[in-house]
């Protein structure tokens, strides 16, 4: 599963990465965003690594604000587009985190742990704690609101791309088991647009 997902999620991400480029980040997006800048600040945090980090946008914002960041993603093309910001910025999944043991004190991952198969999920997420310091903080955003995976079939990108669904009471019970949830917001389905809502986590290392 993990290689069949590499490889798909590789080449449907390299394809639009200029189209993903031109999109504006939308308002809601932004206010989870400065909601975890906010912790970030608040613990005088100086490092950040964002995986599936696509076109760097957000990595370039805490670049911005201060911050030391590493931007990662499977695509070539995105860690490009990254790169051509002036960012720190590497291929990369999340299955093997090229990192020392507790390296960075922030993590943030937006809508890419939700193409991660079900059967996958704790070991991706054990990797993301071992890599982040003793009580630092992980920003995990996801679209959600039931228990479903697979390929989504009406999927414009080409191949099309595996998703993994998590009820809300699912998600908390999964990830209290590795991290203490500090924050856990959700985005109504009239706000974002579209099928599902959207879980805005941040979450401390245990």
């Amino acid at each position: 599963m993990k290689r069949t997902f590499e490889k798909n999620i590789t080449n449907s991400y390299n394809k639009k990465a200029i189209e993903r480029n031109l999109n504006n980040v939308q308002d809601w997006k932004i206010k989870e965003r400065e909601t975890f800048l906010n912790y970030i600040h608040n613990e005088n945090q100086s490092s950040l690594l964002e995986i599936g980090a696509g076109t760097g946008k957000d990595s370039l914002y805490f670049k911005e604000q201060g911050l030391n960041t590493f931007s990662t993603d499977v695509s070539p093309e995105m860690i490009k587009l990254c790169k051509e910001k002036g960012l720190n910025a590497d291929v990369m999944n999340f299955y093997n985190l090229d990192f020392p043991n507790n390296h960075f004190e922030s993590i943030y991952a937006l809508n890419c742990l939700l193409h991660v198969p079900k059967e996958d999920i704790k070991g991706v997420l054990n990797e993301i704690k071992r890599v982040l310091k003793p009580s630092g903080l992980f920003y995990l955003g996801l679209y959600g609101g039931e228990n479903s995976e697979g390929v989504w079939e009406e999927d414009h990108y080409t191949p099309k791309r595996f998703f993994s669904f998590y009820e809300d009471e699912t998600l908390i019970e999964l990830l209290s088991e590795l991290f203490f949830i500090e924050y856990f917001e959700v985005v109504p389905k009239e706000v974002v647009g579209g099928k599902f809502h959207f879980q805005s986590v941040i979450l401390r290392n245990k």
